[in-house]
């Protein structure tokens, strides 16, 4: 199987079955919902206009592409419904590495040729991102075939295989006409698709986010500065926000909600779920800057009767952040504090075994008002994972957990 690029093919002698030549070779196409990387569709410039050829029709490609059926049976291109044009969707336009885990710009797409059947077929084999590519768009027609591709020989390749690469469409219904997802992109680290999304322009951004699924949008959101993330949730609709907000970490999502205009705010808290509209007024109304402004309303949290089974099978159930795992809090009927129990200890206890025997001392928690610096030189001091917020009457009201002071930290450098 060999390669050849778009940029040697574009430009390049049509020849009909009569040997004469109709025209010359504009673009290449591939029709997504069918097959993502082969070929369908050649067209064709004749002095009639743009005319629309399937590439099975191609018999040969040598000294030019010859067609097996007669020009005057080409039909009109007056549309690129479902296709995706390869030099004018790709070439110069940014794509989306998803295993370099960045942002590039296309110079070049690499394809590769089988003519081992009657008809040659081509599929897409790669992008060029490098150098080489746009040398060779800019000396094409300039210098002769055989000083151009000794040149080429001495610059190093820069491809990118086909399937690592996701498209951005900011044409929603092209979006679906063209069955262009991120599902590669999905599978990501949140924070590597944050640091993506923070390289492309706002538009771009949207896209992205409109094709992401709920949960993944969330976790990408929440590595996103703080600027960025402002800016993406006030671009998307508010039932779509809405979606997105009620999967993030409520403590973060109320920190989001709070630096949005209060309009949108608004907005977005009448689209969310009754229980989790109600959670994030409730972190609202506290000041950001204080224990209960910062804290996470999703923990664990069991009897003071428990054992170390039912322990388990309610971590069996829990929904919320594994970073609030760590600990364990145990709260008397009234919802009071009464002890810590770690993770480590419960994986070591028999399922019998009482969690009140388990817990940690000396328990340290702090009021809902404590101050960042009061909290963080807790964590300091006692090398926390997680710190338990209770309210006026010592009832357990949140957890503020080390990803929270990390992250306020990194807000005052």
């Amino acid at each position: 199987m060999s390669t050849v690029a778009l940029t040697e093919l574009l430009g390049r002698p049509v020849f009909d079955p009569t040997g004469g030549q109709s025209g010359s070779v504009r673009e290449l196409a591939v029709a997504p919902q069918e097959d993502s990387a082969r070929i369908a569709v050649l067209i064709v410039r004749t002095k009639f206009g743009d005319r629309v050829v399937p590439f099975s029709a191609v018999n040969s490609m040598n000294g030019g592409l010859r067609i097996d059926t007669a020009a005057s049976t080409w039909p009109v291109a007056d549309g690129s419904e479902g296709l995706f044009l390869l030099a004018r969707d790709l070439l110069d336009q940014q794509i989306i590495d998803v295993h370099g885990r960045k942002v590039v710009r296309v110079n070049d797409v690499e394809l590769q040729q089988d003519s081992s059947n009657r008809h040659p077929s081509l599929r897409v084999g790669s992008v060029d991102v490098g150098a080489r590519g746009a040398v060779r768009r800019l000396l094409k027609g300039l210098v002769p075939v055989a000083a151009l591709r000794a040149l080429l020989r001495q610059i190093p390749e820069r491809p990118i295989p086909w399937e690592f690469v996701d498209l951005i469409e900011t044409d929603p219904a092209r979006r679906v006409k063209l069955k262009i997802s991120h599902e590669r992109l999905a599978r990501l680290h949140p924070a590597d698709i944050a640091d993506i999304v923070e390289d492309l322009a706002p538009d771009e951004r949207e896209a992205v986010f409109e094709t992401l699924d709920d949960e993944v949008a969330a976790e990408a959101l929440e590595e996103v500065d703080p600027k960025v993330q402002k800016a993406i949730v006030e671009s998307l609709d508010s039932d779509r926000a809405a979606d997105i907000v009620e999967e993030m970490d409520p403590d973060a999502a109320a920190d989001l909600l709070a630096d949005l205009p209060e309009e949108t705010s608004a907005d977005i808290l009448q689209e969310m779920a009754p229980q989790e509209r109600q959670e994030m007024q409730e972190l609202l109304e506290h000041r950001e800057n204080t224990a209960a402004g910062r804290m996470n309303t999703e923990y664990m949290a069991l009897d003071v009767k428990a054992t170390a089974h039912e322990a388990i099978e309610a971590l069996r159930r829990f929904e919320g952040g594994v970073e609030t795992l760590s600990t364990i809090y145990l709260i008397d009927s009234h919802g009071t504090l009464a002890g810590a129990v770690p993770l480590a200890k419960l994986v070591m206890a028999s399922p019998d075994t009482p969690l009140l025997s388990l817990t940690q001392e000396p328990l340290i928690s702090c009021r809902e008002d404590a101050s960042e610096m009061e909290f963080a030189q807790l964590f300091d001091k006692y090398n926390l994972l997680t710190l338990p917020v209770i309210d006026d009457h010592n009832k357990l009201t949140g957890v503020i957990t080390s990803d929270d002071v990390i992250s306020l930290l990194r807000s005052k450098l």
